[in-house]
Parts: structure tokens; C-alpha cells; sequence
């Protein structure tokens, strides 16, 4: 079969693939890799380097290629960043919880590091994390924990870095998220869903396919993830290949997202993410609950396990569903504007009876 020589665009190593592949998925670093991209041809007939000019700048961020750039958002430049110090720990529970608040920009958002403390002291206090598990990244505090995608790339990849059955993972996620047009082939709607870091004016999205890649594919048998996304856009947040439609009586259905492009699981273990909204819908900060900002998701989510021990995973999701629209109604009353439509979903790398299996993490 012909096949033809690429990079990998995270860790460059190069990988034999056929001529027709669309995509690549490094062996050496898990990356993925679309191909159909025009190529410069190069003299010694190395073909590592694609022509980034061709991608959509809504799409893929030209300066995700350019290290040279210092971080900037809101139009101000950030000071270059020493990188992130993880923690060394790797037991059988760690998390990341990255809240991100973009100060001085038009769109921030007050509510997120409220998201993580509250996430932070559920995690320790109800599901025994160690706090020296749990990385935590914010534009508060230390240096060089600020959200930026090389930070989070970084707390990404130590967050499954050797990773063994038996260990529960859990990623949080509060900021913006976006929607960007699939140049792939591997998404029902066409697009992909991202996190924004703090500096993705200058570095770009974080794609589903890099999340996907980065801490569902490596998950060994045994293994399990939870991923808890409070953003816009993010029913699919992982690229996970099964989605629960749930009404409100509790009757459920799985339905298919497995891509023909992409193999979409883990390898061997169970991802799951529950997500502040379908892919299609926006969520935002509120004070509803109890006066101060929090994502609507964090804190049901958080409240929920708090007050109702040994919950299964479709009663949580109930649960939740009910006090997000008890607290729109509310808010519904007293303006003349509905807040934004929301509707937690719930994702996975595999089926499982919703109202039969316990949740914990």
C-alpha cells in the first residue's frame, strides 16, 4: 500500500501513514494530527512541514506554532510565565481544576475560581482527594499556575501520566468555550468543540481532538475519569463516543458518536464528563444560588453529592437538571429577559445503566 511520511504536529516525530489517511495519532505522544492539509513540498522530500496558511483562522490559531509570541488577552500582553509545577504525586486520586476568569477582557467571567474552590473541597472533604493530588490552575496566586495552554497542556498530560487500574482522575474545567468548524470528518455536527485558555488570543484553542487524545485515549483498564465541564459549548467536550438523552421522567437513550475517522475511547478504561450544556447551548456565571457568581453546573453538581450520599448516575443528573431550572424560573420572574437555556449532559466512553450504577469518584 503506498504511504507517505508526516510529523506529528505536537512532538514532530514522524510516523508512516497510508496516502488516503485524514488523520494521524502519534504513537510516541497520543497527539492527533489532521492531514489534509496542503504540504510544502521540501527538497530533501521530507514532508514534516505543512502549510499552516491553508487552515481557517477559525480554526487553528497560526500562533499555536509561533513559541516566539508572548501570551496576550484582552489586548494585554502577559509577562512570559515560568512553567507549571506539578505535583509529583501519582496515587489512585489526583485531579486538575482549571478556572479561568480572563481579567480585563469584555467577556470575563466572575465566577470560575468560585467554581474551583468549591470542586476543590468536595473533591477533599466528601471523596478523600489528597490535597497535594490536586493541581489547581487560576489567574490567582501563583505564577506559575496561570491557565495558559502551555500550563494546561502540561497539567493535562501529568494528569495521566502513569496512570494505573484502579486510579480515579478527575479534570474540572470552568471559562469559555467555543465552537470551530470541524476539518476533520470525525463530528456528527461539524464542528469541534475548545477551551479558551487565558492567552488564546495569542496561542489558540485547545480542540476536543488534543483533549480526547491528551486523557481519554491513554486510560488503561480499570482506570476512571470524570471530567466536570462548566463552560458554553460542551456537550462533547471529550470527544466521547457514547452521549445520554435523558427527559424528565428518567427515560434515557445512548446515542452514537463514534467517529469513522478516529478511534474515540480509551484504552480500556471509563471516561465520563458531565457538561453544563449541550453543544449547541450557552451557560454562564450566576448568582442565584446563593448571591455570590458560580457556574450553575459546579454548584448543583457540588450540592447535589453534598446533600444526596450514594447517588446513582441518573439520579445526580436529575437532580441537577431540576435545580438548574428551578433557579431559571426564578430568575425568570424577576426579568424580562429568560437567562441563557442550559440542560446538563452526560457523556461516555461506554454504555451503562444510568439508574443502576453508583457514582463516585
Amino acid at each position: 500500500m503506498a504511504s507517505k511520511r508526516v510529523c506529528c504536529r505536537w512532538c514532530r516525530k514522524p510516523s508512516i501513514v497510508p496516502l488516503q489517511a485524514q488523520t494521524l495519532r502519534c504513537p510516541a505522544c497520543n497527539g492527533f494530527t489532521p492531514l489534509q492539509i496542503n504540504r510544502t513540498p521540501q527538497p530533501n522530500g521530507n514532508d514534516c512541514l505543512p502549510n499552516y496558511a491553508s487552515y481557517s483562522k477559525t480554526y487553528l490559531n497560526r500562533a499555536d506554532f509561533s513559541r516566539h509570541n508572548r501570551p496576550m488577552v484582552a489586548g494585554v500582553i502577559f509577562p512570559m510565565q515560568p512553567q507549571v509545577r506539578v505535583s509529583s504525586a501519582q496515587g489512585p486520586k489526583r485531579a486538575l481544576l482549571c478556572g479561568i476568569t480572563y481579567k480585563e477582557h469584555e467577556q470575563s467571567l466572575q465566577g470560575s475560581v468560585n467554581d474551583v474552590m468549591l470542586m476543590k473541597k468536595l473533591l477533599v472533604e466528601r471523596f478523600r482527594f489528597p490535597p497535594t493530588s490536586i493541581v489547581v490552575l487560576t489567574e490567582e496566586g501563583d505564577p506559575s499556575h496561570i491557565p495558559t495552554k502551555a500550563n494546561i497542556r502540561a497539567a493535562l498530560r501529568w494528569l495521566v501520566k502513569g496512570c494505573q487500574p484502579g486510579d480515579s482522575l478527575v479534570f474540572h474545567y470552568s471559562g469559555h468555550g467555543s465552537r470551530v468548524r470541524d476539518r476533520d470528518g470525525d463530528e456528527k455536527d461539524g464542528y469541534d468543540e475548545s477551551l479558551l485558555p487565558v492567552d488564546y488570543q495569542t496561542e489558540g484553542r485547545i480542540l476536543d481532538d488534543e483533549l480526547n487524545a491528551t486523557i481519554v485515549l491513554p486510560l488503561p483498564k480499570g482506570a476512571v475519569l470524570h471530567s466536570i465541564v462548566d463552560s458554553c459549548y460542551c456537550g462533547t467536550f471529550l470527544d466521547l463516543p457514547n452521549v445520554c438523552r435523558i427527559d424528565r421522567q428518567g427515560f434515557y437513550i445512548w446515542e452514537d458518536h463514534r467517529s469513522h475517522v478516529a478511534y474515540k475511547g480509551t484504552s480500556g478504561g471509563l471516561a465520563v464528563s458531565v457538561s453544563s450544556c449541550d453543544d449547541d447551548q450557552n451557560s454562564g456565571d450566576t448568582t442565584v444560588f446563593t448571591g455570590d457568581a458560580m457556574g450553575a453546573l459546579t454548584f448543583t453538581f457540588v450540592q447535589t453529592l453534598e446533600q444526596k450520599p450514594n447517588l446513582k448516575y441518573g439520579d445526580l443528573l436529575l437532580t441537577m437538571h431540576q435545580k438548574i431550572h428551578a433557579a431559571r424560573e426564578k430568575v425568570a420572574l424577576g426579568s424580562n429577559e429568560r437567562p441563557p437555556l442550559q440542560e446538563p449532559q452526560l457523556s461516555s466512553s461506554h454504555k451503562f445503566d444510568i439508574h443502576s450504577k453508583p457514582f463516585t469518584l
